[in-house]
């Protein structure tokens, strides 16, 4: 019997046995519907279904083994255009709908949510999932801390889940192909990397206003301090560090994290960083417009991170024999010959996926490491962090990237982590 049909059969034995079970499971929510069957359904639900978490659902309902249930979000606008979707694509009106993400996690039905939330909830629901068995596909960056991405990676571990970073470029052939160019030693010894990421916004100057209608705000803020609503709800949040990092946190999973995976560091980090950033000097956003800092590794290749004013977009590794550049729908070397390389059978041959979010759900299936797996996408948003936290200090930190703290720096070490507004924590 798979895991699967276990978890199926699991629930409908709780589903006989509660008191007032707060709701039915029709014929079709288990499966019924279409050529696979029950037993082999994979059965999801969305925490976050705004534009990238609707984006995902629907890509998660083109799949014929996928069965959705449930949606989450906080804008009523969002859950009912999205119970909307999922019900047409279902022929019925049995898709739920919740405010509250835990009641979602506890229906005891699923076996894997899809999430896609700021930055700053990106911690608790997935552990909160992960301890209630769920696989995951949780969109990045990973987290908005480093402790609250090593307490994901710990939780992703004990339960046993399986865990999909939304790095989608690790599952386009550009990206797949100019790492293993670089990992085989075409460019030969990698001497520094160079990482271009999108420039930052500019300043806000966004007046407290009312509240959407069917918006909850307080659950919006969660954990983050309380601040009266000023339009950040939908977007403008990623340029205010108490919700993310910027560009820098946002692109991070994506450059940075193809970075690593050509280097061989994606289980790693560095060992030094230092930079330096321009913040907005007044209004409501505070993530810096202009950014750049180098990671020193520990075999001594450098990495430069900076905004594309600086760098160009993308990941280029200089080797002592040649370069690699890759960007989205891009790919050159020097010599251009190397491009024409074959990579033989005795090789370095990398995981290779040319569909995400099948990929995940095949893995759901294999109980396999997905291609974007937990500490990969931890270590790729670390750097990230790291950077930000090296421009907050203006300081040259020493990082030791086993034990995850600052050498000889209380003040930086303070910031790996952040308080948490009752009654949220990790």
């Amino acid at each position: 019997m798979n895991r699967l049909e276990v978890n199926r059969r699991g629930f409908l034995r709780m589903a006989g046995a509660a008191v007032g079970f707060p709701y039915l499971v029709s014929s079709s929510a288990l499966g019924g519907a279409g050529s696979t069957a029950a037993s082999e359904r994979i059965v999801m639900g969305s925490i976050g279904v705004g534009g990238m978490g609707t984006g995902d659902m629907q890509g998660f309902l083109s799949k014929k083994e996928v069965q959705y249930v449930a949606v989450c979000d906080v804008d009523k606008g969002h859950r009912d255009s999205a119970k909307d979707i999922v019900d047409k694509k279902n022929g019925n009106r049995d898709c739920a709908t919740y405010l509250d993400f835990r009641e979602l996690i506890g229906r005891g039905d699923l076996n894997a949510v899809a999430l896609a939330l700021p930055d700053h909830w990106h911690s608790i629901p997935a552990i909160a999932a992960a301890r209630a068995g769920l696989d995951i596909h949780a969109q990045k960056p990973f987290a908005r801390t480093i402790r609250e991405g090593r307490a994901m990676c710990e939780a992703v571990e004990r339960y046993g889940i399986v865990w999909e970073t939304g790095s989608q470029q690790r599952s386009e052939g550009n990206f797949h192909r100019a790492c293993e160019l670089v990992r085989n030693g075409r460019i030969g010894k990698i001497e520094r990397v160079e990482v271009g990421l999108p420039t930052g916004s500019g300043t806000g100057n966004n007046p407290v206003q009312e509240v959407p209608p069917g918006v909850d705000w307080d659950w919006w803020l969660g954990p983050a301090p309380w601040l009266p609503y000023r339009g950040v709800l939908h977007g403008d949040w990623r340029w205010i560090m108490d919700y993310s990092g910027g560009q820098l946190t946002d692109w991070a999973g994506h450059h940075i994290d193809i970075a690593h995976w050509g280097m061989d560091t994606e289980r790693t980090g560095p060992v030094e960083i230092e930079g330096s950033g321009v913040y907005p000097k007044d209004g409501i956003y505070d993530v810096p417009t202009e950014y750049k800092f180098t990671c020193k590794y520990a075999n001594g290749v450098v990495m430069t991170v900076a905004n594309n004013k600086q760098i160009p977009q993308g990941t280029k590794w200089y080797g002592d024999k040649g370069s690699v550049y890759v960007r989205r729908g891009h790919l050159e070397a020097e010599p251009a010959s190397i491009l024409n390389e074959v990579i033989g059978p005795d090789e370095v041959h990398l995981y290779e996926s040319r569909d995400h979010k099948q990929n995940f759900l095949d893995c759901v299936k294999s109980r396999k490491e997905t291609i974007a797996p937990a500490e990969v996408g931890h270590r790729s948003i670390s750097v990230g962090l790291l950077g930000e936290i090296a421009m907050r200090t203006e300081t040259k930190l020493k990082w030791d990237p086993e034990k995850e703290v600052f050498l000889d720096n209380d003040v930086a070490n303070r910031l790996l982590g952040r308080s948490m507004r009752a009654p949220w924590h990790l």
